[in-house]
């Protein structure tokens, strides 16, 4: 009981981490998702692409939020986070430098944004693993 009190807290800051994440992409997700028909001129991206993504954005908050509640935090699905937020901020990047010629100037900043947003992320979840 003691081994199980001690990791909880001392993994406190990584589920508040955990957490705030899931907030964050799970809002994305959802104005994603949700106003893709919107969005897609102004931003540049395909309303199809959006809601693919705003959907997966939604599940992944749940998934976080799932993470952040288990008794120990595995490190191995730590890893998972950590590396997957990885791939997630350098395939933003390569979307803005070239891959997506389409993006308007807005949607570069907006993804650019959220991958900063990622990035910081990452880092914070793999300093309190």
């Amino acid at each position: 009981m003691t081994n199980t009190m001690t990791a909880t807290r001392s993994q406190a800051p990584l589920r508040r981490v955990l957490l705030l994440d899931a907030a964050a992409s799970g809002a994305l997700g959802v104005l994603g998702a949700a106003g893709s028909s919107a969005l897609d001129d102004l931003l540049g991206l395909p309303a199809a692409l959006l809601l693919g993504v705003g959907v997966f954005l939604v599940v992944y908050a749940l998934g976080l939020v799932v993470l952040s509640r288990l008794a120990t935090v595995p490190r191995g699905l730590t890893w998972v986070v950590v590396l997957g937020d990885g791939a997630w901020v350098l395939a933003s990047v390569a979307l803005v430098v070239g891959i997506w010629s389409d993006l308007t100037v807005l949607g570069a900043v907006v993804v650019l944004a959220q991958a900063a947003a990622v990035a910081v992320f990452a880092e914070l979840q793999y300093t309190h693993r």
